[in-house]
């Protein structure tokens, strides 16, 4: 397995999960299908409590805002007043959720609601966070050798420490310097990473982002931010071109820092 030098001067990693830290099979396979089959259940379960209200209205300003960009929509209105039936608004949220999951959404909205869901089954036992073997003794390694280590990922903050709190290496989130989510901007969009390049305190250049998904590296790259993306079992193909422009890897093992400029 070939050396993969770090960039000089790099002092923060920034890893993605799906497909970079984690099997994508993990959040399509276990993830996604638990949050299909328990929503309803959820939904009817704590509709009365602040923090289920707080989620409705979030995907109700989600709605919202998408028929003013005149996108499809599974849903024009979610509405919790008094004089709504408690089922036929439940059942609203449940099409409008599905639908999003269909289309792949990323929005804050959605996620918020998946990380308040997947919070209780990572806490009862029955979800533990998958993560390649190669992760945990690279990120210690790399720590040792002076790197901050943060993670940008389009699940919530929230989702992101479950997965890593409640995984099947147990609690390993002080492995990480800090976490970023869409809240801070799309992982397609360059203002993201200067932007978390102000948050972290350095400038983009000094840091490099792992990704397998060269949309996000190519918004990266143009923001100045180093990138090497990640060849893993079940990552999309990348085409002769990508493979050629960028800098890859298979395992973090490959991983070496030369030392910071």
């Amino acid at each position: 397995m070939a050396t993969v030098p770090i960039p000089a001067g790099t002092s923060a990693l920034l890893l993605d999960i799906e497909g970079t830290t984690t099997p994508i099979t993990f959040v399509k396979d276990i993830l996604f299908p638990y949050i299909r089959e328990h929503l309803e259940d959820h939904l009817s379960t704590h509709w009365e409590e602040d923090e289920c209200k707080q989620d409705v209205h979030l995907l109700k300003k989600q709605i919202e805002e998408d028929m003013k960009q005149n996108r499809a929509c599974a849903v024009h209105a979610v509405d919790q007043t008094v004089h709504t039936d408690e089922e036929k608004a439940i059942r609203e949220v449940v099409d409008n959720v599905l639908w999003q999951m269909a289309a792949d959404r990323k929005s804050t909205a959605l996620k918020q609601l998946q990380g308040h869901m997947w919070r209780a089954a990572y806490a009862s036992g029955r979800i533990k966070g998958e993560i390649y073997q190669d992760v945990t003794p690279s990120i210690r390694r790399w720590r040792g050798q002076g790197l901050k280590i943060y993670i940008y990922s389009s699940g919530s903050v929230e989702a992101q420490k479950l997965l890593f709190g409640y995984s099947v290496e147990g609690d390993v989130l002080d492995l990480f310097d800090g976490h970023f989510d869409t809240s801070i901007g799309a992982k397609v969009d360059g203002r993201s990473y200067e932007k978390i390049a102000e948050r972290i305190g350095c400038r983009p250049e000094e840091i490099t982002f792992l990704t397998d998904v060269t949309r996000e590296a190519k918004a990266a790259e143009e923001a100045g931010v180093n990138v090497l993306v990640v060849v893993r079992p079940g990552n999309m193909e990348l085409t002769d071109e990508e493979r050629a422009h960028y800098n890859l890897v298979t395992s973090f093992n490959q991983l070496e820092s030369m030392g910071r400029a």
